[in-house]
């Protein structure tokens, strides 16, 4: 018989279950089956909802997940505006700014949290591809874009935290995107300033991150997650600084390094 996935052989379980249910047999099974699927993914908002400009190119869909999932804060005012249009504005501006100001592409994140707790999609084609467990290549982290998801967290976060609500929703997004790539939080979750010299996600929601790792590890019922390689080096002068890099954090979406000479070199349509 020949080698099944485990999410194939979930997969499978469930549409059995559900035809016996269907049927009015073995009803008492359906929970544990669902619950074994692991996390739903939140409900994201897409960039035809947010009304985003058309990209200048398609972005580059890489064939293997992303290894680390990084969580970024976009350096802007901690407004009270909570409601999805407030969050719809916010990615509009981010693309206009990344396009505009940096000539990038398009928008440089793959996924943004607004303070109202919405998720939205990113750069073009990112939420189909974390669907098929593969990686849109972005521009988020300097060097590391070829590996890594970025995670925009509307507001700025170097004395306070998050909402609850903001926070409620980057969890279930970091644990849907952990179970659709099979990573294991307690690894695969960083901040922006563990891969560039960056203040980003700020130093509150940075200490955060182990409670925001323990809280995913739960969401996924300590399921075995996929091995983990190192994290690949990143180009250091002499001084041991990164190259390219700069503690950033005072100017509306300008929070640290994202495009830097591995990108440009690797990837030379990253922007």
């Amino acid at each position: 018989m020949p080698a099944i996935s485990r999410r194939a052989f979930l997969s499978s379980a469930y549409l059995s279950v559900a035809l016996l249910s269907a049927q009015g047999g073995i009803t008492a099974l359906a929970g544990p089956a669902l619950a074994a699927r692991g996390p739903r993914r939140p409900r994201v908002y897409t960039r035809s909802e947010w009304q985003a400009d058309p990209p200048r190119s398609k972005a580059e869909v890489l064939d293997r997940a992303p290894d680390r999932l990084v969580v970024h804060h976009t350096a802007t005012a901690n407004t009270g505006a909570a409601d999805l249009e407030a969050a719809f504005r916010l990615s509009r501006a981010i693309q206009r700014y990344h396009m505009r100001r940096n000539g990038w592409e398009d928008i440089g994140e793959q996924f943004t949290v607004s303070r109202g707790g919405y998720v939205l999609e990113g750069r073009n084609r990112s939420l189909p591809a974390a669907e098929a467990g593969k990686h849109v290549l972005g521009a988020q982290a300097a060097d590391h874009n070829d590996h890594t998801l970025g995670i925009e967290t509307e507001g700025t976060y170097t004395s306070c935290l998050p909402p609850a609500r903001q926070l409620a929703a980057l969890t279930s997004l970091l644990a849907w995107l952990c179970d659709t790539y099979e990573l294991d939080p307690r690894v695969a979750i960083v901040g922006h300033r563990d891969l560039n010299r960056t203040a980003c996600p700020g130093d509150r929601l940075y200490a955060y991150l182990p409670q925001l790792r323990a809280d995913v590890a739960r969401r996924l019922g300590g399921r075995a997650p996929r091995r983990l390689g190192a994290v690949p080096p990143w180009p250091a002068l002499p001084d041991g600084s990164v190259e390219g890099t700069a503690l950033v954090g005072d100017l509306p979406f300008e929070h640290g390094p994202a495009v830097g000479p591995h990108d440009l070199t690797r990837h030379p349509r990253v922007l």
